[in-house]
């Protein structure tokens, strides 16, 4: 009997191996067919001989020097400098213009720069040698902003209009918009971020916040952001289309930022609009808010202007339909409104009545050096609208799902599937989200037996420069990170180059932003721990921007010591090993979870432990053959200056 229950078990054993054997067949080449492999069909398929002129184009060998000195925070398409020379109508010269010829050499840190404090301690202290910025330690020393304590940072919380910290003020929103646990809440844009205080102590909450801010005379302000741990870009509302598509965020929040919001037809608050998710929340505090109260003594101004902005404010938020949650008389220091979830108040709305809805003509998650526009992306008639014309027939429409409160609660929302996916690609697999996130797992997985600084949680800013529909950052929700995730755009035609994934990101509760990789990122240098590029140099293998003008900017917005994990075709691998290699990159190559063993060929080192960039690597050619390489940036600084503390 014991011999019939062992052969039972092994049976059972076998039978059970092979059908996750099956499973993991099917999970492999269905995410190869949906299009998520992080090689493009149009890399897979170019011919021998772009291959071949490839090669021979980074065939030499290179050797990078390191920049001046005075370009230590240098941002590249945010140059004010250059800037200055550009249109001031509605700061047109604030906004994003990538002047000049891209850089040829390595950003050397700042004397004295350490590996940054891990979070949370980043959220309350950094290095001041990181970030050597006295401005805002003496220009806001009385809003309690940041201070100087000997070698370190301190940011105690303060802000213009927080009189009672930021928590007090986070608590005084909550009391209109729910926040916190079992809350609807989960992504927030702060426009005008200062050091993004607001948006530190909103992870509390469990809200993400994306903070936004120029570069102009508050220096450093994303720089700070960034180096205490929180999402941040550099941006401002001009001329321009943020770069995120429609009904991204659930709160839009904007603290004393100064924006006119109703020039030229309320472009701004427009804009504004477009970016909030039907049933979220636009929270304003500052200028002009409650000016009865504070408008000549706090903020200096002219009371007849306050008043007039205020009611042109007001005007504008009736007639683009948005409920009043909070008005300043009651709440003090915040004006709150909401955006509606159905389209019913437009139809109701008398004929001609300004701005306008979009005509689906009008794609309204299209965001990459896109003009503002002056109207209102539709919605649907019901929260039970799934009739075509109803406001939810093409991809310029918001579905009554992804409504404030219609979406799955955090944590459940990163598994959700969003329509917003079929409105983009009506052949989609209904299981895509599942399966991306299953392959993505147990690339995470892998990824954290390459880095050890992975297993430390030494990391806390990621990107992915090639987001897919946002599997890479789902895999590491549980961790103390946060993923900036990438959806490639082409400038010339100001659409994606593959598939619009970024709204299906948003959807998921995770932030991003469209971004063409021929040109330099909207950040400050040293602002991110992991780069991770899958399919990237494949994509842009047939485009006419340098591989090394790419690695040059990873270098530039990579920490010192901070990690790249580039993944793509061997073939690919090669060139990009030896541009690293020339950036003083540690450069190693590796497997991928899935072994790939037909891709490996010989994993030969050199002898300080880079990449052998020999033929060898990956077999003859090394065409779709998918291998990592896993990179680490040194830290060149030189030692502190040893500046003497401010008293």
């Amino acid at each position: 009997m014991q011999n019939l229950r062992a052969k039972g078990n092994v049976r059972s054993y076998v039978f059970i191996s092979f059908l996750l054997l099956l499973l993991f067949f099917y999970v492999h080449y269905t995410w190869r067919s949906l299009g998520l492999q992080p090689v493009t069909s149009s890399s897979s398929s170019s011919s021998s001989s772009n291959a071949a002129a490839l090669a021979a184009k980074y065939s030499g060998v290179y050797d990078f020097d390191f920049c001046p000195a005075k370009l230590v925070d240098y941002t590249p398409c945010e140059d004010n400098k250059r800037s200055k020379k550009l249109p001031r109508r509605r700061h047109e010269y604030r906004e994003r213009h990538c002047l000049g010829d891209p850089l040829r050499c390595l950003i050397r840190p700042p004397p004295g720069y350490k590996f940054h404090a891990l979070w949370p301690t980043s959220r309350t202290e950094t290095w001041f040698d990181n970030v050597p910025s006295r401005y805002l330690t003496v220009a806001k020393a009385d809003q309690n902003w940041v201070r100087r304590e000997g070698e370190k940072m301190i940011f105690p919380g303060g802000g213009t209009m927080f009189h009672e910290g930021v928590t007090g003020y986070i608590e005084g929103i909550s009391h209109y918009v729910p926040l916190g646990e079992g809350s609807d809440i989960r992504l927030a844009l702060d426009v005008g971020c200062g050091v993004a205080s607001w948006g530190a102590y909103l992870f509390d909450k469990g809200v993400l916040t994306m903070s936004v801010a120029p570069r102009d005379n508050h220096e450093a302000q994303v720089q700070f952001a960034l180096e205490r741990g929180v999402p941040a870009l550099l941006g401002t509302l001009a001329t321009k289309r943020q770069p995120y598509p429609s009904s991204s965020f659930d709160l839009i929040h904007c603290s004393r930022c100064l924006i006119d919001w109703t020039s030229e037809g309320g472009y701004s608050l427009i804009e504004v609009n477009r970016l909030l998710r039907p049933g979220g929340y636009w929270v304003l505090s500052g200028p002009p808010v409650n000016w009865q109260k504070y408008g000549l003594e706090a903020w200096r101004g002219d009371n007849v202007e306050f008043n007039k902005s205020m009611v042109a404010i007001e005007d504008l938020a009736a007639r683009m339909c948005w409920e009043v949650v909070a008005k300043a008389a009651e709440a003090d220091l915040y004006a709150i409104w909401r955006k509606p979830r159905t389209g019913k108040c437009y139809a109701e709305r008398t004929e001609g009545t300004q701005p306008p809805v979009c005509e689906k003509t009008n794609d309204v998650d299209q965001a990459w050096y896109v003009t503002l526009t002056d109207c209102l992306p539709p919605l649907p008639l019901t929260e039970e609208s799934r009739q075509e014309g109803e406001g939810e027939g093409g991809p310029s429409s918001s579905p009554p799902s992804i409504a404030v409160g219609k979406l799955p609660k955090w944590p459940e929302r990163i598994n959700f599937t969003s329509p917003r996916l079929f409105s983009r690609q009506p052949s989609a697999n209904a299981d895509a989200i599942h399966l991306d996130n299953f392959r993505w797992q147990r690339a995470v997985a892998h990824y954290r037996r390459l880095v050890p600084a992975l297993i430390a949680n030494k990391f806390r800013n990621f990107m992915d420069m090639n987001a897919g529909y946002g599997g890479f950052a789902a895999a590491l929700f549980e961790y103390p990170v946060w993923v900036m995730n990438c959806v490639m755009t082409d400038k010339k035609t100001h659409d994606t180059m593959m598939e619009n994934t970024l709204p299906v990101i948003f959807d998921r509760g995770l932030v991003g932003t469209y971004h063409d990789w021929c040109e330099a990122f909207s950040t400050y240098p040293r602002t991110y721990d992991l780069l991770h590029a899958s399919g990237v140099f494949s994509a842009y293998a047939s485009r006419e921007c340098d591989f090394v003008d790419v690695l040059i900017e990873m270098d530039r917005i990579l920490r010192p010591e901070g990690v790249a994990i580039i993944r793509d075709e061997v073939w690919l691998l090669r060139s990009v090993a030896r541009i690293a290699e020339g950036m003083k990159w540690e450069v190693r190559f590796a497997k991928t979870e899935d072994g790939e063993e037909e891709a490996t060929g010989k994993e030969a080192q050199t002898a300080e432990g880079g990449a052998a960039v020999t033929e060898e690597t990956g077999g003859a050619d090394g065409k779709g053959k998918i291998m990592l390489l896993v990179c680490k940036k040194r830290n060149y600084a030189r030692p502190s200056l040893a500046v003497a503390p401010e008293t």
